[in-house]
């Protein structure tokens, strides 16, 4: 069986984007046209458990339609997802838990080394942050800071990766416009 990269894998793949381990980054670099078993076998047989948890998490999918022959066997030969049913690629990502470490990881890379200080106001301010207004409060500041010192181009392009993590909302507002009511 030849597993496929899903759209989730190529995001994860995407420069800047580090939520895998090296190995499982690593393993999601081959998978496409690659036998499960040759993956399975990687890393002295690791690449079985990175495989599963890979395909539970939606990284890799297998072939659209498996053999006839004896589905149960199959099954129970391979490595298979569950079948249920994901939301469309664009909104299996939003969640308010991944935005939340979105402005984390945001803050490491842009201000741990330059600003150490900086960066420990917006970490504290991020862990103080109970509700979705309070913590889009504290990343627009921190956006705020990043087109100090990166430029509003900069700025924009990380204004707008947010937005595409965040849950969507009623009214459909950028976050920077979301009123409490909207609050999950």
């Amino acid at each position: 069986m030849l597993l496929q990269k899903t759209d989730k894998a190529r995001l994860e793949l995407s420069p800047g984007v580090r939520s895998l381990s090296l190995r499982e980054r690593s393993l999601l670099l081959l998978a496409d046209g690659k036998p499960l078993s040759d993956l399975q076998a990687m890393y002295n047989g690791v690449g079985a458990q990175i495989v599963e948890n890979l395909m539970r998490q939606g990284y890799l999918s297998g072939p659209s339609t498996l053999p006839a022959a004896d589905p149960p066997a199959a099954a129970a030969s391979t490595v298979q997802a569950p079948s249920v049913q994901r939301p469309e690629p664009g909104e299996s990502l939003r969640s308010q838990a991944g935005a939340r470490m979105y402005l984390f990881d945001t803050c490491e890379r842009l201000f741990a080394r330059r600003d150490p200080a900086l960066a420990q106001q917006f970490r504290e301010a991020l862990r103080a942050a109970k509700d979705r207004e309070s913590m889009l409060d504290v990343g627009e500041a921190m956006l705020e800071e990043v087109a100090l010192a990166a430029g509003n181009e900069r700025a924009a392009t990380l204004r707008e990766r947010l937005e595409q993590l965040l849950p969507r909302t009623p009214a459909q507002g950028s976050f920077a416009s979301t009123q409490p009511a909207d609050l999950d």
